[in-house]
C-alpha cells in the first residue's frame, strides 16, 4: 500500500523581480483567470453580433468591480474595527502608516463583496452600454466568472493564505510558512469546485440553454455558493461577523442569500420561457 504524507508547501508569492516591478504568483492567476475569460466571452459576444469596443468596456467593468468590491467587502464583512481605529486610509490604498509609508499591496479581498459590486455593474452595463435584458449579459459571462474564480483561488493557494483546518493526520499541505501542521488546501477544493462549474455551465451553453432566461446565471450563483459554503467547514476562520452568529461561518452567512437569489431567477426564468 502506498503511504501518503503531508506535502510540504512554502513558495515565494514572488515569481521574480526587476527593478521596482515584482510579478507575483497571484497577479498572474488573476490575469490568467480574466484574460481567458474575456476570451470566453467576447466569442459568445461575437456569435451574437456584439461589437468588441462593447466587450472591451465589459472587461474595464468587471475588472474595477471585482478588485474594488472584494476589497471593500473585506473591509465591510471582515475587519471593519481594524480599519475603523485609525486606518481607514488603509481601506482604499495599498499601503500601510504604521512605520512610515509602505506599500503592501491589497492584502484582503472578499469574494462576496466582488460579487456584489460585479451584479451592481453588470446591471449598468446592461442598461446603459449593451442595451439588452438583464438575463442575457448575466448568462453569458457566468462561465467566465467561474473560471475566473477558480484561478483566484489558485492564486491564493500560491500564497498560503485562506487556509484550511488542520487535518488532526498525516495527511495535507503543510503550510511551513505558517505552522508545521497538516491541513486542508481549501483553496484548492474551491479552485477544483469552480473549474468544475465552468465546464457544466459551459455544457449547459452548448445544449443551447442560453434560450431559457436565467437558466445559466442561476445556476452558477446556486451552485458557486454552494461550493462556497461546503468548503467553509474546512477553511479557517477569516474573522467577520460568526463570533455573533456562531452556527456558521462570516463566509457561509454571506453565501446564503446569493443561494437564495440563484433559486428566485431560476424560478422566474422557467416563467419567463413558459410565457415565451
Amino acid at each position: 500500500m502506498i503511504s501518503l504524507n503531508a506535502i510540504n508547501w512554502s513558495p515565494s508569492p514572488e515569481i521574480f523581480e526587476i527593478g521596482f516591478i515584482t510579478i507575483r504568483w497571484y497577479s498572474l492567476c488573476f490575469v490568467i483567470g480574466f484574460s481567458f475569460g474575456f476570451i470566453y466571452v467576447r466569442k459568445l459576444f461575437r456569435n451574437a453580433g456584439i461589437s468588441d469596443d462593447k466587450m472591451d468596456k465589459l472587461l474595464m467593468y468587471v475588472v474595477l468591480a471585482t478588485v474594488f468590491g472584494a476589497r471593500l467587502g473585506h473591509v465591510l464583512f471582515y475587519d471593519l474595527d481594524y480599519y475603523l481605529d485609525g486606518r481607514i486610509l488603509e481601506a482604499f490604498l495599498p499601503l500601510k502608516f504604521d512605520n512610515g509609508i509602505e506599500f503592501v499591496g491589497f492584502s484582503g479581498l472578499a469574494s462576496h463583496g466582488g460579487a456584489i459590486a460585479l451584479l451592481l455593474a453588470l446591471y449598468y452595463y446592461s442598461k446603459k452600454v449593451i442595451q439588452k435584458p438583464l438575463h442575457w449579459i448575466f448568462d453569458r459571462i457566468a462561465p467566465a466568472i467561474a473560471f475566473a474564480g477558480a484561478f483566484i483561488r489558485l492564486g491564493n493557494f500560491m500564497n498560503s493564505e485562506i487556509i484550511g483546518h488542520p487535518t488532526n493526520s498525516n495527511y495535507g499541505v503543510i503550510f511551513s510558512n505558517i505552522d508545521a501542521l497538516p491541513r486542508h488546501p481549501a483553496q484548492l477544493y474551491e479552485s477544483i469546485g469552480y473549474l468544475i462549474l465552468f465546464f457544466v455551465l459551459n455544457k449547459m451553453i452548448k445544449n443551447n440553454k442560453l434560450q431559457q432566461p436565467w437558466y445559466i446565471f442561476s445556476n452558477f450563483l446556486i451552485m458557486l455558493f454552494s461550493v462556497r459554503f461546503v468548503v467553509e467547514f474546512f477553511k479557517r476562520s477569516q474573522g467577520g461577523f460568526e463570533d455573533t452568529l456562531s452556527l456558521l461561518s462570516t463566509g457561509q452567512w454571506l453565501s446564503i442569500p446569493f443561494i437564495i437569489l440563484g433559486i428566485i431567477l431560476l424560478k422566474k426564468g422557467a416563467k419567463t420561457s413558459a410565457i415565451a
